[in-house]
């Protein structure tokens, strides 16, 4: 039985043939980038700017699904807002070599956007506003949504009957997961029903690279559909008081492009909080892919678990607080 990981065949020379076989003449040049759950690498071009190379993990997205990951970006291309989309080749955008899927992506520049800048988070804001104006028209068919099954009781039932938790901290974090889930369910409930759009669905400052010309938008790979706060809610950071300043200047410009419906405030900590028990069962189901023991090894150590039930506890104080008020 061939117990290796799919990525193992994954070799220097089958990145470089896969990528040649768009018709972009190689020089040699491979940089592996800072991603775990796809591989992605930056490819030389002879006599060109390079090109990102994604290959994705087998078995996670269905065609329709990444096919729709990469209309949605192009979509956003065609109407000038700066979402980073995959390059055609042979009329298609997702290509096939040799068992993997990939795509291939122009290479763009940048840096961390500095959010403690007020302008900084407006400009976000604005192009936050856009990306939703077109993300609103049409939903999704293939990529699903974003909910409390998939981020949390999922993820929860992976961990708990994996055997990743110390037996002496089994009953602690379970007792605190589910304590946390019924807080989350809570805060849905209270905000009512609300619209779901099309998302990037993971907008962390990560995925976003700044130059003076402002952001890109970077990494669609989690796009689905969900509430608009859910693209949001990782650019605050900080004390109570400190995000409702953030909130106020990315609303600033946000509201220049499209609406946003206060109560799904009543969402944010909730969806911070199932993002919390989404990570760690997704590190425990990767754990049989080697990157992730050599880039995560505070992984399932007796002092992450301890860490995480303190965290969990932490948030439920903050899903008991009132949500963030708009100015």
């Amino acid at each position: 039985m061939d117990t290796r990981h799919p990525y193992s065949d994954l070799t220097p020379d089958r990145v470089l043939n896969a990528v040649e076989s768009t018709g972009l003449p190689c020089d040699g040049r491979l940089i592996a980038l800072n991603s775990y759950e796809n591989r992605v690498y930056q490819v030389g071009i002879a006599e060109r700017e390079p090109v990102v190379a994604k290959f994705y993990r087998p078995g996670r997205w269905s065609d329709e699904a990444i096919l729709e990951e990469h209309a949605f970006t192009a979509e956003l291309a065609e109407r000038d807002i700066p979402a980073v989309a995959p390059l055609a080749a042979h009329g298609r955008t997702l290509q096939r070599f040799e068992g993997f899927r990939f795509a291939v992506y122009p290479r763009r520049p940048g840096r961390a956007p500095e959010l403690e800048d007020p302008a900084i988070l407006e400009w976000m804001g604005r192009f936050l506003g856009r990306i939703h104006a077109v993300g609103a028209v049409r939903p999704f068919l293939w990529r699903g949504a974003l909910t409390v099954e998939s981020l949390g009781d999922e993820p929860l039932a992976f961990l708990l009957e994996g055997g990743f938790l110390p037996p002496d901290l089994e009953l602690p974090f379970r007792t605190i997961a589910q304590q946390v889930l019924r807080l989350v369910r809570a805060g849905f409930a209270a905000a009512g029903e609300m619209r779901a759009i099309r998302l990037h669905g993971d907008c962390h400052p990560g995925n976003v690279l700044w130059t003076e010309q402002g952001p890109h938008f970077v990494d669609f790979d989690d796009c689905r559909m969900g509430p608009a706060v859910q693209d949001l809610w990782m650019l605050l950071s900080g004390e109570r008081d400190t995000m409702g300043r953030q909130l106020a200047h990315i609303m600033k410009g946000y509201r220049r492009f499209h609406d946003f419906d206060p109560r799904e405030l009543r969402v944010l900590e909730a969806l911070r909080a199932l993002r919390m028990i989404h990570y760690a069962g997704w590190l425990a189901k990767r754990w049989d892919d080697p990157a992730f023991p050599a880039n995560f090894p505070w992984f399932n150590t007796q002092r992450y678990w301890q860490d995480q039930i303190l965290a969990l506890r932490e948030q439920a104080a903050a899903l008991e607080e009132p949500p963030l008020v708009l100015a």
